[in-house]
């Protein structure tokens, strides 16, 4: 994991063990470094993985598959943005260069890259096309799930209900010791975001209160404090 850029965005560097291919998930910024961290590692990236197109998980892109030759899998919604990111890049950040995906996904493929087996889930509700990357029995979650809280949902195309339904769908499909690897801050399970998440209270135990008709009302909705980008 490399913390890049003025968002602290994570980015990673991917590979079987003992293996001398890799992929790179989410590189945002400070491509120099993540290439420098490739080289240390004695590994060649294969691929480059991106969870979404906000510009902190995509700034360094460009520089990153020019440099290694690598394709870009991208979300599949979400290409025209990763193609145009000084048209979704607030002032005072940047400047990015754009890049034409070369593959896309939509959640459901299985990818075989660098030696990994890699299941692609589709997770929107932070971002319309979001996917998250199970990889090995972990998941590269991007902005859906961080330790303690969740994906902001204030930006386009976020939802809250939506996100919702993106987490309760990977703690339904994921034992609870599975590690997340989020886009910003420090790793953590979902059996620990389960249990002490604030954000998941509803998931962890939904209420359904009686109404006079006898029909349950839907329990209280708690709206996310937005954290990440």
């Amino acid at each position: 994991m490399f913390t890049v850029g003025p968002i602290q965005e994570n980015a990673y560097i991917v590979s079987a063990a003992g293996s001398a291919r890799a992929v790179i998930v989410d590189p945002g910024d400070e491509a120099e470094r993540l290439l420098a961290a490739a080289r240390e590692l004695g590994v060649e990236i294969e691929a480059i993985l991106v969870t979404h197109c906000h510009f902190d998980h995509i700034g360094a892109v460009a520089e990153v598959a020019r440099a290694t030759g690598a394709p870009v899998y991208c979300p599949e919604i979400e290409r025209g943005v990763l193609a145009d990111i000084s048209s979704w890049t607030p002032p005072g950040f940047g400047p990015f260069e754009s890049y034409e995906a070369d593959e896309t996904v939509a959640g459901g493929e299985r990818l075989n890259l660098a030696g990994l087996e890699i299941e692609v889930l589709f997770t929107p509700g932070h971002s319309p096309g979001h996917v998250t990357y199970a990889i090995e029995g972990a998941l590269l979650s991007g902005d859906v799930l961080f330790q303690g809280s969740v994906g902001r949902v204030d930006l386009p195309g976020g939802d809250w209900n939506v996100l919702e339904r993106s987490i309760g769908a990977l703690l339904k499909a994921f034992p609870a010791e599975t590690i997340v690897y989020p886009g910003h801050m420090g790793t953590t399970t979902l059996g620990r975001e389960r249990d002490t998440n604030p954000f998941l209270a509803e998931l962890r135990a939904p209420v359904e209160r009686s109404t006079p008709g006898g029909a349950p009302a839907p329990a209280a909705r708690q709206s996310p404090d937005p954290a990440g980008s």
